[in-house]
């Protein structure tokens, strides 16, 4: 698999993908991913299941409403986007953790039909250049144990399993970590894609 990753201001481009600012059009593909239980299940309380188009487009217009980059840290959420058929297949994150927001949050969700392609991992990696890209030198993804497709994606992007916490959001959490020397050095490792 290709693994070149393009900056261009706040859009990233990978061979298949292109993570870009959220609109407010996209809420019916949104709800596709934070609709679908099978998704959200993994998200609380970060982010709960959303019920309907209403709801999600008040979820969207607070995303756009909040500051890019707070404290000056490489953060935001962005639309993760089949390049070829320009059709919306996920959502990345990259957000400082609770409660203090010292260390910065990778995070990457699939609408169901875009499960198993190795897209997840490929978007985390860009994502993780776009952090390095912009002064960081670490970020860490943390899981809720048994998300078996999420472990996946972090390790296919070379992120190491530190252990386990409930320092964020009082739950106890897996937690993987990549440093910046490290992204390309184990960049998308080979190993079975998230299903």
């Amino acid at each position: 698999m290709a693994h070149e990753v393009t900056i261009a201001g706040s859009t990233i481009s990978t061979p298949r993908l292109r993570l870009r600012p959220w609109h407010h059009d996209d809420a019916a593909a949104a709800l596709d991913i934070y609709g679908s239980s099978e998704v959200s299940r993994w998200l609380a309380p970060a982010m709960d299941h959303v019920i309907d188009l209403e709801q999600m487009r008040a979820v969207i217009t607070k995303w756009i409403a909040a500051p890019s980059r707070p404290q000056g840290r490489p953060s935001g959420r962005w639309v993760i986007e089949e390049t070829e058929s320009g059709r919306v297949a996920g959502s990345g994150q990259i957000l400082p953790l609770p409660p203090e927001g010292e260390d910065l949050e990778l995070g990457y969700q699939l609408a169901p039909w875009a499960w198993g392609r190795g897209l997840a991992a490929e978007a985390g990696h860009a994502l993780a250049h776009y952090a390095f890209s912009n002064g960081e030198e670490e970020i860490f993804a943390v899981l809720r144990p048994k998300n078996e497709r999420g472990e996946r994606a972090a390790r296919r992007i070379g992120m190491e399993w530190v252990g386990e916490t409930d320092k964020y959001y009082d739950l106890r959490l897996q937690i993987f970590r990549l440093r910046k020397g490290d992204l390309d050095s184990s960049v998308l490792r080979p190993g079975p894609v998230e299903r």
